[in-house]
């Protein structure tokens, strides 16, 4: 599995996931995370290794040290690796999924129609090119997906 590199899959078309991978993106100062959507093939070609349903898009999908995260856990864990005061917000995670999920999932059913939806997933700028999983970014890395 890739070392010192966690992908987050996130829904391509939502406008809420969209600008949550922008805001991820800004934060990772130290390089953590590639992100790839979670329509693309190449996501599901890496996806399919795991238990995660071929049509899952309602939560950002964490892929961190082989072990896969949803939801609030997955939030939380990615929230420790950015920059600012985001990672104090990580010892939430030591409550129980049954409290942190459901305002996490009253979201995920709403973020449509609050925030809209894209009818394509969205294209990295040249700049996000290197943040974006693909077979090049995993090459250009040394990064392997083989265990």
């Amino acid at each position: 599995m890739m070392a010192n590199k966690s992908i987050i899959f996130f829904d391509g078309v939502c406008n809420l996931c969209n600008a949550s991978i922008d805001f991820v993106i800004r934060r990772d100062k130290k390089d953590h995370f590639l992100v790839g959507a979670l329509q693309d093939d190449f996501s599901r070609k890496i996806l399919s290794g795991f238990e995660v349903r071929e049509d899952y898009l309602d939560s950002l999908v964490l892929l961190e040290n082989g072990k896969i995260y949803y939801k609030s856990s997955a939030a939380l864990r990615i929230a420790n690796k950015l920059s600012g005061l985001w990672p104090v917000l990580y010892p939430i995670i030591l409550l129980p999924k049954s409290l942190r999920d459901p305002i996490y999932n009253w979201i995920g059913k709403n973020r449509y129609r609050w925030f809209g939806k894209k009818n394509t997933c969205r294209l990295p700028t040249p700049e996000e090119k290197s943040k974006f999983l693909s077979e090049e970014t995993l090459r250009q890395t040394g990064l392997s997906l083989d265990s």
